[in-house]
């Protein structure tokens, strides 16, 4: 479990509280499907694996509090990937980046609005588009 649990489930029901709209990127979807493979007790994986596929498809139902980002198109798999290297100098990897570059395709989008990415990954940390 997340040492910091109890503070992320409070700022999740004060963002819940505030109608914030959470997108869930797929490199979360990913990142966390990894972490759960990980486990060493085949019976939490089994567990956690069912209740996370299960969370997931109700966000792609729109029957959670988020909903699952649109798989990105080859144009933009490409500019990632021209943008890998410096990302990776910084440390931050193609997870990370992809983050990072639906954070900016969401601030074109709606740029009147504040789009901020919510992490406890301090590459992560930071981005915040306020209008």
């Amino acid at each position: 479990m997340n040492s910091e649990r109890t503070q992320v489930m409070q700022c999740l029901k004060n963002l819940l509280e505030e109608s914030t709209n959470l997108l869930l990127p797929m490199a979360a979807v990913y990142e966390t499907g990894n972490h759960i493979a990980q486990l060493s007790d085949g019976r939490n994986r089994r567990q956690f694996a069912e209740v996370f596929i299960e969370q997931v498809k109700k966000a792609i139902k729109g029957e959670a509090p988020w909903q699952v980002m649109q798989l990105p198109d080859i144009e933009e798999v490409g500019e990632w990937l021209s943008n890998f290297p410096d990302s990776a100098m910084r440390g931050a990897g193609m997870g990370d980046l992809s983050i990072i570059k639906e954070w900016e395709k969401t601030i074109r989008i709606t740029p009147n609005h504040r789009i901020f990415i919510w992490s406890l990954d301090s590459d992560l940390q930071g981005y915040n588009h306020i209008p």
